[in-house]
């Protein structure tokens, strides 16, 4: 098959995949200005917890946290379908081409643009599984999505319920040491578990100067000192957290598009409920967690999104909100030109998701201006609407003489094997 130019574009899909690309540099945009830790420790930048910077991780953590990445694995698994299924059906060979060079892509992000927190990698990993359910009914992936989603909060569930029991212990073992009581071998081993996991957040906050020094040293030093998170996102973070994480909401992709709601097939007002339903259930979980967060000063066991039991639930409906919306001001035609630009960043994903970690390379390592702990929580998302600014103009203006963006035309050349025409 010659691969040419793309032809009947489903617009949602575009416009939904430009969103969520831009939104999950609200979150990104921390991991690359802030220290490594700076995500699951908030409370280094956050402390009091009172202006500006509170106000504005408290409004993302309300509505963005997690949904972006969640509304970005729904379109990839509908993207599959799409690529493996029906008429134009593409072959298992092709598909695992396909999805291995997306791999290489995601170890080049990690490993040379030195960006740990990619999604690329866990993407193609989980695509290899796609596969074998491609041709399942949109009920049963419905009931396997629901299936994953159960494990993965009952994983977050006994994880903290495990951890809780540690600090318990811990402090059972303070009370008996000032009282000069035994403790039992029991509760000693639960007690060290939690000095341990404490332990691992003290010496982060203790590394903030080195790290940062290491990393606006030179690329070299950077390189040097990302490594090792680099190995730690591969061997620990992916397979026990982020491949989870990703396949389930690829699987609820896979169903919605076969149902026909992602192309915006259905009735306005199915998709008016859905942004109701989404938001109202998504905003109230979301506001839980901020509520509990804070309540807990930041606790170190609190921040960590892994280890709560509603944090699938709620990232999964605030995306539903968000593709409900969308699709409700597609089908009244509003905002014609913003969609248009979404729909161009959209079409143009894996460019676009690769030059943030390029642009975050120059811009706060020492590769480049080394700019890495200079903003405050919230002066970094002055940076997200600038870097938004640029490639909502740069897309529609590079898919105005060229078929696809750069690294796209790559990727299709590695897929088929076959020069695919580029210049309009």
């Amino acid at each position: 098959m010659q691969a040419t130019k793309e032809i009947n574009r489903i617009e949602s899909l575009d416009v939904l995949r430009g969103f969520a690309l831009l939104g999950i540099l609200l979150l990104n945009i921390l991991g690359f200005g802030l220290v490594s830790s700076a995500l699951l420790d908030p409370g280094i930048y956050l402390s009091p917890l009172r202006g500006i910077d509170y106000t504005v991780w408290a409004f993302v953590e309300l509505s963005s946290e997690g949904a972006m990445r969640t509304l970005f694995s729904i379109l990839f698994g509908a993207g599959v379908v799409l690529f493996v299924t029906g008429s134009t059906a593409k072959s298992g060979w092709l598909h695992y081409r396909r999805n291995f060079w997306l791999l290489v892509f995601g170890l080049i992000n990690i490993y040379i643009f030195l960006w740990p927190g990619d999604i690329l990698v866990t993407y193609a990993l989980a695509s290899f599984v796609l596969w074998f359910i491609r041709n399942w009914k949109a009920r049963n992936l419905l009931i396997f999505a629901t299936f994953l989603i159960l494990i993965g909060s009952l994983q977050n569930f006994f994880l903290k319920s495990s951890l809780e029991i540690a600090r318990d212990a811990a402090e059972e073992v303070k009370i008996s040491i000032t009282k000069g009581e035994e403790v039992s071998e029991e509760t000693a081993t639960w007690a060290q578990v939690w000095i341990e996991y404490e332990n691992g957040y003290q010496t982060e906050r203790d590394n903030i100067t080195n790290e940062i020094n290491k990393k606006t040293g030179s690329y070299a030093s950077a390189y040097e000192y990302n490594l090792k998170i680099a190995n730690e996102t591969i061997y620990f973070l992916i397979p026990f957290f982020l491949f989870l994480d990703a396949l389930m909401m690829m699987v609820v992709g896979m169903a919605l598009f076969k149902l026909g709601i992602l192309d915006g097939g259905r009735e306005i007002g199915f998709y008016i409920k859905i942004m109701c339903i989404g938001f109202l259930i998504g905003l109230s979980i979301n506001a839980y967690e901020v509520l509990l967060i804070t309540n807990s000063n930041m606790g170190i066991i609190e921040t960590n999104p892994y280890l709560r039991f509603t944090y699938h639930f709620g990232r999964l409906f605030i995306a539903l909100g968000y593709l409900g919306l969308i699709i409700v001001l597609i089908k009244l035609r509003k905002f014609s030109s913003l969609r248009f630009r979404l729909a161009c960043v959209g079409r143009m994903a894996l460019t676009n998701y690769l030059m943030h970690s390029v642009i975050a390379l120059f811009i706060f390592s020492g590769a480049g201006l080394g700019l890495l702990g200079k903003f405050s929580w919230s002066q970094l998302y002055l940076v997200v609407v600038l870097i938004w600014a640029l490639q909502l103009y740069i897309s529609p203006l590079w898919l105005k003489y060229f078929y696809f963006g750069p690294i796209e035309w790559l990727w299709r050349l590695l897929t088929y094997l076959e020069i695919p025409k580029m210049v309009r």
